[in-house]
């Protein structure tokens, strides 16, 4: 069951609270290449990203934000390290949520004029921790740990909390993925403000997708997590539809056509594989719950997808079609696909 969180409101989309999770990622160009952002967001926007992020590493890239807001659908959120003014300047333009670490955003005074600007723009912000921005004195005390992830990024909630800060969501990233979930597993323990849960620097495609579908997979099911980040180094749609993965591998997110196959064996006397492969990708924009099975063989196809709205097994001249178990039409192995495929047509279209 999931934890219930405090809800703050991201331009529009809700975190916490029980509200849907949120699938967030980030774009990779210079943000005051205001065409060539647009561009990357409109493409994330088109394979269900909720909300995005933009880096600001000077005046021009605080500035586009502004430009960027009228030209898209999805809200947008600022990053900044290192200098307050940056912040201000984003929070000005319009950002919808401002992610910044008040460890090194210019001291006390600082964070109080970045505080005032988020009250007066109503606004939440992101704050948090990762392995490489542990504030010393906890580093120090308690190593690389849970302990110290979690003490970092809660003294810098408490900073926020003193200026009058109170929507706040909380990170505690880690590249390892035990102390990604020793972290936000303390971390739930100790606060009520929404958690955005990832793997830092989780590495390339097929490795991130492991090392997040493990870290997010487990604290999901915790009842951990109100949105998330899947971190890949390489194109941010595959962020997304990494992430849209994990929440329907862990059935969070219902509204998805399920294909399930079987490895197949010695048994499977035709392309079971090809066809799971095809049927797979043909279902991908629908969401419409239901479940197809792409089985290898008649022997055990139809009994063990007998939970599915609609499914295929076949033999080595001739496939059957059934649904719930119970087979509905034999047709011979060449027409197989076809006359598959218009089954699926009226499940999903009907």
């Amino acid at each position: 069951m999931r934890k219930q969180t405090k809800k703050i409101s991201v331009g529009g989309v809700d975190i916490g609270g029980g509200s849907d999770i949120a699938v967030q990622s980030m774009c990779t160009v210079k943000t005051s290449d205001v065409e060539a952002v647009v561009a990357q967001i409109e493409s994330l926007e088109a394979v269900g990203c909720d909300i995005i992020r933009v880096s600001v590493l000077d005046d021009e890239d605080a500035k586009a934000i502004k430009k960027i807001k009228n030209k898209i659908h999805i809200p947008l959120v600022a990053d900044i390290h290192f200098s307050y003014k940056l912040a201000i300047s984003a929070i000005e333009n319009g950002c919808d949520k401002v992610r910044i670490n008040p460890g090194n955003i210019g001291g006390e005074s600082a964070v109080k004029c970045v505080a005032d600007c988020i009250k007066s723009h109503k606004i939440p912000v992101r704050v948090g921790s990762n392995t490489g921005s542990i504030e010393k004195e906890f580093l120090q005390k308690y190593g690389k740990s849970e302990i110290s992830l979690v003490e970092s990024a809660l003294n810098s909630v408490g900073t926020l909390e003193k200026y009058g800060v109170n929507d706040i969501v909380i990170s505690v990233k880690a590249s390892d993925v035990p102390l990604t979930v020793k972290a936000y597993t303390l971390l739930s323990q100790r606060t009520d403000y929404p958690l955005h849960i990832g793997v830092t620097e989780a590495g390339t495609e097929q490795m991130a997708v492991v090392k997040s579908s493990a870290a997010l997979g487990c604290l999901l099911l915790g009842g951990i997590g109100d949105t998330l980040r899947v971190s890949i180094t390489g194109d941010p749609v595959k962020e997304v539809f990494a992430a849209k993965r994990i929440l329907r591998a862990v059935c969070i997110d219902k509204k998805f056509v399920d294909v399930v196959s079987c490895p197949t064996c010695g048994r499977c006397r035709w392309n079971s594989m090809g066809l799971a492969e095809r049927v797979s990708v043909y279902v991908e924009k629908f969401s419409k719950p239901c479940k197809i099975a792409v089985m290898g063989c008649v022997v055990n196809g139809p009994g063990e997808a007998k939970d599915c709205d609609l499914g295929i097994a076949g033999a080595e001249d001739y496939c059957v079609i059934f649904k719930n178990g119970e087979i509905i039409r034999r047709v011979p192995s060449a027409d197989a696909e076809k006359e598959f495929f218009k089954e699926i047509d009226l499940i999903l279209n009907g």
